[in-house]
């Protein structure tokens, strides 16, 4: 049986045309890095170097930290990025070049954490990875990986939320909706330039994922690290109790101010940072520290690696909170540790997410002490969640980031936090009330 098929040579022409193109398509950016003599993981047709993703992204960044150096790069499908971990090169991306070439971030990101597989065929490793061309032709039909029932749920509840405060006059109230509702009706604001309906939808999802469920990891990774060093948390729970004698309700001015509470923070965030990674778009071909960026290229700073560099931390696995008291801190570059960023573009809710982070401690810590059980492990990290609305401050990019960016920065000054601290308390109680439940059971509780 003859199981080649009896096409003319022609069609056998065209076939191996079609397939020597589709290979070339597939490869045409892999000699980006070659060509400016950088070195790196050897990618594949289509997919670049993503499928070594699959033991998670911290552990490739480790292992290419370990191979290349202090730069390298690699291909996200087709997709060039630079890793770079010099200070010096991480300022000029974050800082003195913010504003002229790295304003913006990708607006796509491909991985999404699973139990210790990176799945490369999820919704969120989406065709236009492998073929970046079909990405107008997404948004031309309003394609999106946040689904259409989603969106409409989220601006109807937002809506009605709205008219509910607008209608009983709630101005004066205090939290994030309401600021930015105000800013629609600020006289010092523009019309044009204010916060469209769909933009504060945006900006309350990335603020529920993205506060919200990054505080929660935090709070576990920082209960289970107290846990594991019960010196830290003993000592930790006599600072609280000096401050706040006879479990005492927290008040702003002195969570601020509590010196090992901050360190302890610190030190989890330099263990396990919010984000693996930060990344910027070059606008513009532009050299770095004597290194050639070409237009396009996504550069990458890995927040993993630079945090556990032997060369920058002592026993960097190590859990020590003492790294970041007031005479250490003052010796760390911050440009290595960077749990928020750094720079113009750097996490606008820095101060809020801390606030949460330091009542929850507080109101957990005056009513309970940390234990492991035989359960008790930390699973390997593979990624990080991010955001993924083109209007949210996350992805805007431009002048449209500036001029979110400029609306939403009063909500996070110290006076809007304060005033905004009663209700973090309020849900500092919850918390405790929650665990005191779980508690009474006389089992080994899950923090996540």
């Amino acid at each position: 049986m003859d199981l080649i098929p009896h096409f003319s040579m022609e069609t056998w022409a065209l076939l191996a045309i079609s397939l020597v193109l589709l290979y070339l398509y597939g490869t045409y950016s892999h000699g980006h890095f070659k060509k400016l003599g950088i070195p790196g993981p050897r990618p594949l047709p289509f997919f670049g170097t993503v499928l070594s993703y699959r033991h998670g992204l911290w552990d490739f960044d480790q292992k290419c930290f370990k191979k290349y150096g202090r730069i390298w790069g690699f291909y996200d499908g087709q997709m060039p990025v630079l890793a770079i971990t010099d200070p010096d090169m991480i300022k000029a991306v974050l800082v003195k070049e913010c504003y002229s070439v790295f304003t913006n971030r990708r607006l796509v990101w491909v991985v999404e954490t699973f139990p210790g597989k990176f799945c490369i065929f999820t919704v969120l490793f989406p065709p236009t990875v492998l073929f970046p061309f079909l990405t107008p032709v997404f948004e031309l039909f309003s394609i999106s990986l946040f689904s259409r029932s989603a969106t409409n749920f989220f601006m109807k509840a937002i809506k009605r939320m709205k008219e509910n405060r607008i209608k009983d006059q709630q101005k004066h109230r205090v939290d994030f909706l309401q600021l930015m509702i105000n800013s629609q009706n600020s006289k010092e604001v523009a019309h044009h330039k204010a916060l469209t309906d769909m933009e504060i939808v945006a900006q309350s999802v990335i603020f529920i994922f993205g506060a919200y469920e990054t505080v929660s990891n935090s709070l576990s990774f920082i209960l289970h690290s107290l846990a594991t060093h019960p010196d830290v948390q003993k000592k930790l729970q006599e600072e609280i109790d000096t401050t706040f004698p006879d479990q005492a309700a927290p008040t702003y001015d002195a969570v601020m101010q509590m010196e090992y509470l901050d360190m302890v923070v610190n030190e989890t965030l330099r263990l396990y940072p919010i984000a693996g990674r930060l990344e910027r778009v070059c606008k513009k071909d532009v050299e770095i520290s004597g290194v050639l960026v070409p237009k396009g290229t996504v550069v990458m700073m890995p927040l993993f690696v630079l945090h556990k560099d032997p060369s920058l931390w002592t026993e960097p696995e190590e859990f020590r909170p003492e790294r970041f008291s007031k005479k250490n801190k003052e010796s760390i570059n911050p440009y290595v540790y960077m749990p928020f960023g750094n720079g113009p573009r750097n996490c606008i809710g820095m101060r809020f997410a801390l606030m949460n982070m330091k009542v929850a401690l507080v109101r957990v810590l005056q009513n309970f002490t940390f234990k492991p059980c035989r359960e008790t492990q930390v699973r390997q990290l593979t990624s990080c969640r991010m955001g993924f609305m083109k209007s949210s401050i996350s992805l805007s990019t431009d002048e449209e980031w500036k001029r979110i960016r400029s609306l939403l920065s009063p909500t996070f000054t110290s006076g809007k936090l304060k005033d905004m601290f009663p209700i973090i308390v309020q849900y500092g109680d919850v918390l405790v009330r929650n665990l005191r439940k779980e508690a009474g059971k006389d089992k080994p509780v899950d923090l996540k």
